[in-house]
């Protein structure tokens, strides 16, 4: 397609253009977005694609296709965005505002259970603070530098991390209320389980069952911990569940499972406290992380 060199210096409308043709994914859309007729739009990625010497869109019967290129320049106007929405809060609010981006990795049962109807109640306060979530059981992420903050399910976190203990989970064993009704009489043993996978062999509801339930082999194993919100959509087992997650429709088939409690723990570096943004945002999950149970 396009190969001519060009020495072209791409502004910030340009930026622009490129990422509302790639949020709205049509010219319509886009012209929309911007605010401009849908002729406008197209000439100006015509004119932009011949300045570069690249072709950004591939039109096509969904719409207009972005080129890995057009995708990393949408990245690029995003932050580029973030950072002058920032700038403006800053200078609406002065000095004090609280912004960058702060990376948090949790399991996908405490995102679920407990992250996010914590960030509901703060983060609105602040709109210039961006957070990148990602799923996951793995401590390394922090010692990779791959997050700032995790939220962890452990009785016993890495010593090169610091943090807080926000309190004990205890785990139950549960199935859904049509379950529950379906299998009623029946013995925890001659039940479906619906279990974490290899991955998580430590799992409290997994020690419990080898050492309580030896001869039980899960009819379902899932990956990370999504045990939880798998027992509570349907009827085709039952499986241990953090307490946090007991929610209306599930039904407790056993008391707690004593001797296999865990706790949740709110952690980062010790270099991330430096970091204003990372330690606002370490205290809101402090004071705004609710168990229950």
């Amino acid at each position: 397609m396009l190969n001519a060199a060009t020495h072209y210096s791409i502004d910030y409308p340009d930026l622009s253009l490129i990422l509302a043709l790639v949020r709205g994914g049509t010219l319509a859309r886009a012209a929309a977005l911007l605010r401009v007729d849908v002729s406008t739009v197209f000439r100006a990625v015509r004119r932009l694609e011949a300045a570069l010497g690249q072709t950004l869109f591939e039109k096509s019967r969904a719409g207009y296709l972005p080129t890995s290129l057009a995708s990393n320049l949408a990245e690029q106007a995003e932050r580029a965005e973030h950072a002058l929405e920032a700038a403006r809060i800053g200078v609406e609010q002065g000095a004090q505002v609280i912004s960058g981006t702060v990376r948090l990795t949790c399991t996908d049962s405490v995102l679920q259970g407990l992250l996010l109807p914590a960030l509901a109640q703060f983060m609105p306060h602040y709109p210039a603070l961006t957070l990148e979530l990602s799923t996951s059981n793995d401590f390394a992420n922090l010692s990779r530098r791959d997050a700032d903050i995790a939220l962890r399910l452990t009785r016993s976190p890495p010593e090169h991390l610091v943090g807080r203990c926000l309190g004990r989970v205890a785990y139950q064993v549960c199935a859904s209320a049509g379950f529950a009704r379906q299998h009623a009489g029946r013995e925890l043993a001659d039940l479906p389980w619906i279990a974490p996978d290899d991955f998580l062999p430590d799992h409290p509801s997994v020690a419990w069952r080898r050492e309580h339930l030896p001869g039980v082999r899960p009819s379902y194993s899932l990956q990370q911990h999504a045990v939880g919100h798998r027992v509570g959509a349907g009827r085709v087992g039952g499986g241990g569940v953090a307490g946090f997650l007991l929610e209306a429709g599930l039904q407790a088939l056993s008391p707690a499972l004593t001797g296999h409690d865990t706790a949740l723990w709110l952690l980062t570096r010790p270099d991330c406290r430096a970091l204003r943004s990372v330690v606002t945002l370490f205290d809101e999950l402090g004071r705004h992380v609710r168990m229950k149970s």
